[in-house]
């Protein structure tokens, strides 16, 4: 069958570029985070107040979503439905205040550079064990050697970056 071939072919090329789409996807949201990160310290430094800086941040945040919600088409979930959802899961925002606030009131004290490739090991190191286990509803990913040696590459180059 020559033409379900050419089908499947195609399907797994396009594929292919879905995938490449989302890793450029997480290299320019790698990028937005360190645009993020300069913004919001001179929000900060203009306010004299990292708290109303990181306030101001999820606020517009806040905002932008609400709008690309109600132009997205998807149902909101009723009370009922809101109240079926487990604590753990609310708790994502206030982990993402304490991120921000934190590089709020970290960027100029160790700069933009130290500040995101520690982060990004705290990530990775976190994703990892998090693949590992399956926790938080993901999917196992167990962690061979591969990405053991990545997390300690990672590591490697978060010492040359912080090293002065």
């Amino acid at each position: 069958m020559p033409g379900a071939t050419a089908i499947f072919a195609v399907e797994s090329f396009c594929l292919l570029c879905m995938q490449y789409l989302f890793f450029i996807l997480a290299v320019l949201t790698g990028v937005g985070i360190s645009v993020q990160s300069g913004v919001n310290s001179s929000l900060r430094h203009a306010l004299s107040n990292p708290v109303l800086a990181a306030l101001i941040s999820f606020g517009t945040g806040f905002f932008a979503l609400v709008a690309v919600h109600l132009f997205s088409g998807n149902p909101t979930p009723t009370a009922d439905e809101l109240r079926q959802i487990n604590w753990w899961k609310w708790t994502g925002g206030v982990i993402g205040a304490c991120y921000v606030t934190t590089v709020i009131i970290s960027v100029s004290k160790i700069g933009p550079a130290n500040l995101l490739s520690l982060s990004v090991a705290g990530q990775l190191i976190a994703a990892v064990i998090l693949d590992h286990y399956g926790l938080l509803g993901f999917q196992s990913h167990p962690a061979n050697i591969w990405r053991l040696v990545g997390v300690a590459l990672i590591i490697a180059g978060v010492v040359f970056v912080v090293k002065n």
